[in-house]
């Protein structure tokens, strides 16, 4: 089946679910994908309709820790936003399509602008954990691609341009609003890596020589394809920890997604504003 096909049963999975409920489907402009420990944010939305991921065609479950996997359609600020609580990652056994599945099936729903959050471990050393770091740039170090030459993938164009995956107007956008609001706002490269396992310290010096500033198992794939499709992106990494090696003691999931929910106060804002600023 044809991945244009794939989407479109998905998505009218969603609007039989949503009538079903007594609800009305709206075309929201804005995805909003919540990553390890900040699936809490999505309480900031003023709830119409959720879905979980299990019910939507061709549509994988979310297992990792942390990531509740489920469709939110609501508003934020006034403006009608799609929320993906909880992402799906190749880890989990996923392909790097399947990971981007639900995002392809927000943007078939109307999404064109997407906020992307994600937990990371601060590689840069001037910066702290609990800080929020707006990603400027990405590396991809998975080594795979959600966009590839595939017979039965008639939605993607190939050989489109990255030069500016992160949407310089809406990183600024998110400048002045932490200006304004004296939020500690970081800012660098975040590079992606496959996972499970967290990173050895000579892999951390070595993405450091690279120019990366934090690391994280999500969020390039998701900007792949949201370049792909031409939509604005917008991307935050909640510093969770240091990277391996800068401190003497262990990295683990719990206090991954811990620190990242107890963080969010200055990500919530930047959200938050950075949708009231925004036109649509």
């Amino acid at each position: 089946m044809k991945l244009s096909e794939q989407i479109q049963e998905a998505r009218s999975a969603l609007s039989l679910l949503s009538s079903d409920a007594g609800e009305l489907l709206r075309k929201p402009y804005t995805a909003i994908i919540l990553g390890s420990g900040l699936g809490g944010l999505a309480s900031l939305i003023d709830e119409q309709f959720s879905v979980s991921y299990t019910q939507i065609p061709y549509c994988n479950t979310s297992r990792a820790p942390g990531h509740q996997g489920r469709f939110i359609f609501g508003t934020l600020a006034g403006k009608d936003v799609i929320c993906l609580q909880g992402r799906l990652h190749v880890y989990e056994g996923n392909t790097p399509l399947e990971t981007v599945f639900p995002l392809l099936v927000a943007n078939a729903c109307g999404a064109h602008r997407l906020i992307t959050a994600n937990a990371a471990g601060a590689i840069n050393e001037d910066f702290a954990v609990g800080e929020l770091m707006l990603i400027t740039d990405h590396i991809n170090f998975t080594s795979e691609s959600p966009v590839t030459f595939n017979t039965d993938n008639d939605v993607i164009t190939n050989f489109f341009d990255m030069t500016h995956a992160y949407s310089p107007s809406l990183c600024e956008c998110a400048r002045t609003i932490a200006t304004a609001y004296a939020c500690t706002l970081r800012e660098g490269v975040y590079l992606g890596v496959r996972g499970p396992m967290f990173e050895t310290p000579a892999e951390i010096r070595a993405f450091r020589t690279l120019g990366a500033d934090a690391v994280g198992m999500s969020t390039v794939h998701e900007v792949i394809m949201a370049s792909a499709l031409g939509m604005e992106v917008c991307g935050f990494s909640l510093l969770s920890n240091m990277a391996a090696g800068i401190l003497d003691q262990p990295i683990t999931a719990e206090e991954v997604t811990t620190t990242a929910a107890a963080n969010t106060d200055d990500l919530a804002r930047l959200l938050t504003e950075i949708l009231r600023i925004q036109t649509i």
